[in-house]
């Protein structure tokens, strides 16, 4: 018979490795309190760390990909405003 491992949810794994950053019990506390290997706790305080730089970079991927589409949008715009732009003048004699 095949032992199954346990699954937590992310608001657990984030509630733990909260009071592990807070610092106000040890890592072996906390992981008799929620019964969970100490190591597995250390792993879940260093994404969360990891994640916390992360989020106050400003450069999310979403964010990059919406900027790169406006700029093409706006390149696209301004080519097409040039090219009337070069029509009118010829048209009116100025080149």
């Amino acid at each position: 018979m095949k032992k199954q491992r346990k699954q937590y949810s992310a608001e657990f794994k984030a509630k733990v490795a909260l009071a592990a950053m807070r610092g106000e019990h040890t890592i072996n506390q906390l992981s008799t309190t929620y019964g969970v290997h100490p190591n597995q706790i250390g792993i879940w305080k260093r994404q969360a760390q990891e994640a916390i730089k992360t989020a106050f970079n400003g450069n999310s991927a979403n964010q990059t990909r919406a900027e790169d589409e406006l700029k093409e949008r706006l390149y696209s715009q301004i080519g097409q405003l040039k090219v009337e732009l070069d029509w009118l003048k010829k048209k009116v004699g100025l080149l």
